[in-house]
């Protein structure tokens, strides 16, 4: 097949729509039905656990495996996306990645305490080959977009996303709800209702490999079309470019600020993001534990339609006020939402406060990714700069999820860390303001 050219409608359609295709992953798994899976699983439990020889609270656990993922994708993103620009395949790591996670995720399905390292274990490398996949999907943004095509492409993909997760979400729901419709019974002592959560991960893997070939086959390969062979020179050479991508931030001030605080920023909107349905299901007072599946499914939803609205309201308005200060006003009204979380005790508070969540959640995520694309200087090694911006907005999830999975062991409630991811919001306000409009 003939490459298409940048900017083509068809390349930016399938570009966008793998957001389609994964976005069941951070839905299904990291925000809806996983959570709830585990907290099934650890409700006789009293929510801890020993491992490691000591004893956890579940979701102080999660916390932990989740910083430890992002840890190790901090890691392999300038190993890969090095490779990746000196050899011209991105798309064959965004594969392998893609592969990884949606295999992962299939493996969930024999996720228990009684093998609970094991279980871990695909949840870890679930989250490694999701955001390991991302590094390279965002890289390709600038190279088949042209600058005033990236906003709205890049909403594009985020409202496919949450569109195509949404209708798996409401298959799984259906599963989770009436089993019976489904012949899903209840088998060794196990609930028919959780026994479809487990076949729930298994599709999402499936969703995931079948709809991203439709991105893989316009896609292409990369910038260059080298055939070297990869060394041990070529695999440390992502370090280094991460070096120089480091010293060419001392040129262009406005990319530098606006990264400071996006990696101020990003640690509080993803914590919030993974953390959201596992402070829902203790902190809420639900009248039955069917009326908490329901609920945290419901809110689930409903952020994802509103996220939509999000995306393109705030797509459209930074095109008329800019995209600074359309950040510097969503990280203001994060801040509200964080404080105001601490007060919230019943499921109305937790619908209304969903609302408002998915809202700013699918306009901070769009317009940062084009923000930073925007900013960067004229380049063909467009992985590097985007491997750049991943390995700050991961460190920045491992600090967040950290000092929540501390706070949350310590006091044996999420709601003071939720408060205290009110401080990076602020602070991103802070180093917004600072970004020089020229």
């Amino acid at each position: 097949m003939i490459p298409l050219q940048k900017g083509d409608k068809k390349l930016l359609n399938a570009w966008a729509f793998y957001d389609w295709a994964n976005s069941v992953y951070p839905l299904v798994i990291t925000s809806a039905v996983f959570p709830i899976f585990y907290e099934a699983l650890f409700s006789k439990t009293g929510h801890y656990i020993d491992v490691f020889g000591f004893s956890v609270k579940n979701s102080a656990l999660i916390s932990f495996v989740t910083a430890f993922a992002f840890l190790m994708v901090a890691f392999l993103s300038p190993l890969l996306s090095g490779i990746a620009d000196y050899v011209g395949n991105k798309r064959f790591f965004m594969k392998f990645f893609c592969y990884l996670g949606a295999l992962s995720c299939m493996g969930l399905y024999w996720f228990n305490l009684e093998n609970i390292y094991s279980s871990l274990f695909f949840y870890f490398f679930g989250l490694i080959g999701f955001w390991g996949s991302l590094v390279f999907y965002n890289s390709y943004l600038p190279d088949i977009a042209f600058e005033e095509q990236q906003d709205a492409i890049s909403a594009k993909g985020y409202s496919l996303g949450y569109i195509g997760s949404m209708i798996l979400l409401i298959v799984n729901l259906a599963m989770v709800m009436k089993p019976e419709l489904f012949n899903i019974i209840e088998t060794d002592g196990e609930p028919a209702a959780i026994k479809a959560m487990r076949y729930s991960f298994v599709m999402v893997g499936v969703w995931w490999i079948l709809f991203s070939q439709y991105t893989y086959y316009y896609l292409p390969k990369g910038n260059k079309n080298s055939q070297e062979k990869i060394t041990r020179a070529i695999v440390f050479n992502g370090f280094r470019e991460l070096k120089k991508v480091w010293f060419l931030l001392e040129e262009n001030i406005r990319l530098k600020k606006y990264l400071g605080s996006f990696f101020v920023y990003s640690m509080a909107v993803q914590t919030v993001m993974l953390i959201a349905t596992y402070f829902g299901a203790q902190e809420i007072a639900w009248e039955s534990k069917e009326q908490s599946t329901i609920g945290l499914i419901i809110c689930i939803l409903l952020i994802q339609l509103v996220a939509i609205i999000g995306a393109y309201t705030t797509s459209k308005a930074s095109e008329k006020y800019g995209n600074i200060p359309v950040l510097i006003f969503i990280n203001s009204i994060w801040t509200v939402l964080c404080i105001a979380a601490y007060f919230i005790l019943l499921p109305i508070h937790f619908y209304i406060m969903a609302a408002l969540v998915g809202l700013v959640m699918g306009g901070i995520q769009s317009l940062s990714r084009s923000t930073y694309s925007k900013l960067l200087p004229e380049t063909e090694d467009t992985a590097s700069f985007f491997s750049f911006y991943d390995v700050a907005e991961k460190i920045g999830i491992v600090i967040g999820m950290l000092v929540y999975g501390v706070i949350d062991q310590i006091t044996g409630s999420p709601r003071l860390a939720i408060v205290f991811l009110a401080i990076f919001f602020i602070l991103g306000v802070v180093l917004l303001r600072k970004v020089p409009k020229k």
